[in-house]
């Protein structure tokens, strides 16, 4: 699986740790993805996304084994 969102595409980020001594090590950053179930192209898929698009409302969840709840009849005076 990459790390890398399929929506923004966001990848890992680069860099260095770097102590006191200024001794420097690579690493890097990686975005924080969820694995959700997604509807794409009408179609529930399972989908690698970041947070920032799941808060954004860029991603559509499924919704397993519920349906629709029944619209509520309206009152008349």
């Amino acid at each position: 699986m990459s790390k890398m969102c399929e929506v923004c595409g966001k990848k890992p980020g680069f860099g260095n740790n770097v102590s006191h001594a200024n001794n420097t090590t690579k690493r890097r950053w990686y975005p924080n993805l969820q694995r959700v179930r997604a509807l794409v192209d009408g179609k529930p898929k399972r989908v690698s996304v970041c947070t920032s698009c799941l808060r954004a409302g860029k991603v559509i969840k499924n919704v397993r084994g519920r349906k629709a709840a029944p619209a509520a009849p309206e009152a008349t005076p």
